[in-house]
């Protein structure tokens, strides 16, 4: 209670000194800082200072001092030196960077909906003279600006571009600002939108369509899913109908090659052999004519054929119930007879033989 009567009657000391009221606004931007108390708040302009002859100008700050009612000088941070009641600091203009709220503002998009949006804008005064001349108060008619710079471009675009383009908002408005604060002497750093809020219905609605894009989204994925495993499936059944299909032909290639090598190997074989036996019987033939062409070689070879014969007979006998009679079977003299023939065919085939031979190596 105390301290709420203290609080009113400085209130009212205030009310009736207006001189006062601006040196206590100054002494709050150099105490405070605050929001409500400090170089940020919107509705503390302007900010003065009292004229102490030897002024000190804090860094980060620049004062525009008065002389009789006109503008005498801006002095930058150090010290200066003005003359009492004739000079008066009737501006501290704090030129650093500056963040501004900019509140909820109701707004309609392209597309008929209706949106809360905030923001914060980026701000430093560059020109103190115009920050001082150019506007009864910037920093309010700056926020005003932004604004109505805020709910043109929400105008100008749909919701889903809003939501999804953010960085092209804040664009439109920092550039729509920056042209309008120029006289003001602000330098407009950056504007951010922190909050995009659709009205309760419009949030259903979103709410609804995300959990049914989400639905569609998994179906999509899961038909995509079968739709894969399906290629894969028949895939794999093609590449191993034909790896099969391969294999078998391989295989009758390999059979049928293996079979065509063991034929040839074969009549290679049969053949190298039928030149054996026929080089085998040629020279069996050479060795008996020229035997036959010796002293009593044709009476040996006719006993030897008599033999033979009469042994062709035996086994005739004995594995056939056919029988050969001679006509003459006991005479000895009729089977040496055709003996001498026979070997006489055979000396005439063994000289027909030789003489082959001989022109064979003289041809040679």
């Amino acid at each position: 209670m105390r301290s709420a009567t203290n609080t009113a009657l400085i209130l009212r000391k205030l009310q009736s000194h207006p001189s006062s009221i601006r040196a206590f606004s100054s002494y709050q931007l150099e105490g405070f800082g605050g929001r409500n108390f400090g170089g940020d708040s919107i509705g503390n302009w302007p900010v003065t200072k009292t004229n102490t002859v030897f002024n000190i100008v804090p860094q980060g700050h620049q004062y525009v001092v008065e002389r009789l009612g006109k503008l005498h000088a801006i002095h930058d941070s150090g010290y200066f030196w003005a003359i009492p009641l004739i000079d008066r600091i009737a501006y501290v203009v704090d030129v650093r960077e500056r963040a501004l709220d900019i509140v909820p503002q109701a707004a309609i998009t392209r597309d008929n909906v209706s949106v809360e949006v905030s923001g914060n804008l980026f701000l430093r005064f560059l020109d103190p003279q115009k920050a001082a001349y150019g506007a009864f108060n910037p920093l309010y008619s700056v926020t005003q600006h932004a604004q109505s710079a805020m709910r043109s471009a929400i105008g100008e675009m749909e919701l889903d571009e809003i939501l999804h383009g953010r960085a092209r908002l804040n664009a439109l408005i920092k550039g729509s600002l920056q042209e309008a604060a120029e006289p003001w002497g602000i330098e407009i750093r950056r504007y951010e939108i922190t909050e995009i809020t659709p009205d309760q219905q419009i949030r259903v609605a979103m709410d609804k369509q995300a959990a049914a894009e989400r639905a569609r989204r998994e179906q999509v994925l899961r038909a995509e899913g079968e739709k894969r495993r399906a290629e894969l499936e028949s895939e794999g059944v093609k590449i191993s109908l034909t790896n099969e299909s391969e294999g078998n032909l391989i295989k009758i290639s390999n059979e049928a090659q293996a079979e065509k090598t063991k034929r040839l190997l074969e009549a290679e074989g049969e053949a190298a052999a039928i030149e054996l036996i026929a080089s085998a019987q040629a020279d069996a033939l050479r060795k008996i004519s020229a035997e036959l062409l010796k002293p009593g070689g044709q009476e040996a070879a006719q006993l030897a054929l008599a033999r033979d014969y009469v042994a062709m007979y035996g086994e005739m006998g004995k594995q056939s119930n056919t029988i050969l009679f001679n006509d003459r079977p006991a005479d000895m003299n009729s089977l040496l007879a055709q003996a001498a023939t026979a070997m006489k065919a055979v000396a005439e085939s063994g000289n027909a033989t030789k003489a082959l031979t001989m022109n064979d190596n003289q041809t040679q």
